[in-house]
């Protein structure tokens, strides 16, 4: 029978520790950068998309829908779409959540409008236009969910059920996503439509192979 050496401090066991919680979490100005980062690099996915009049999915496609439809701005109306997921965040996600989130809307906003007017494409194939938009948009996104950060709307319902019932968030905002494309075909082109599908799998996809459940949220 083998006797275990209690006094042998080479054994993993023994020596490993439990990380603490402080030795995790995200520090302010990691936060400020991936919050600048991250949304400049979803607006530029979203200026490929601009240039190449495809449509994104979330809250802000259901705005561009609406825009589309009706005429109103699509500030008026993405800031309305917002308003009772904003609550929610506040509520289940917490205040830094929410408060970063509103921050980063606001980043993204501005970013977008002052994107193009940084980078001009004198050639800009729609098929790159959707693969690269969709993946600059899904890395983007990524950074923020990683700094308990979202762009509002699905996003924040989408990491609120992950986080409390287990469902992917790149699983759930694909679903809502293509529900919202299969109502772009009223509005855009066939083809444009088709590309943007194309472009919104890869975002999704993207967050659903790199954040699951359990990971990241630990730090605070």
């Amino acid at each position: 029978m083998s006797t275990v050496n209690t006094n042998d401090k080479t054994d993993p066991a023994a020596t490993s520790e439990t990380p603490k919680k402080d030795d995790i979490a995200h520090r302010p100005y990691e936060d400020v950068l991936a919050l600048l980062l991250g949304t400049m690099v979803v607006s530029l996915g979203v200026t490929l998309y601009s240039e190449s009049i495809l449509v994104t999915g979330s809250t802000a496609g259901a705005a561009l829908l609406i825009e589309h439809a009706t005429g109103l701005s699509f500030g008026v109306i993405f800031f309305v779409i917002n308003l009772p997921f904003y609550w929610l965040a506040f509520k289940r996600m917490g205040k830094a959540f929410t408060i970063k989130t509103f921050i980063a809307v606001g980043l993204v906003s501005a970013f977008s409008k002052l994107t193009p007017m940084l980078v001009e494409f004198n050639t800009l194939n729609p098929i790159y236009a959707a693969v690269a938009g969709g993946a600059l948009m899904g890395i983007g996104l990524l950074m923020l969910f990683r700094h308990r950060a979202g762009l509002g709307g699905v996003n924040i319902l989408a990491l609120y059920l992950q986080e409390n019932f287990n469902i992917r968030a790149g699983y759930f905002q694909l679903a809502v996503d293509m529900a919202i494309l299969v109502c772009a075909f009223l509005t855009l082109p066939f083809d444009k439509v088709l590309l943007s599908i194309l472009g919104a799998v890869i975002l999704n996809l993207i967050i659903a192979l790199n954040h699951r459940p359990g990971r990241y949220f630990t730090a605070r």
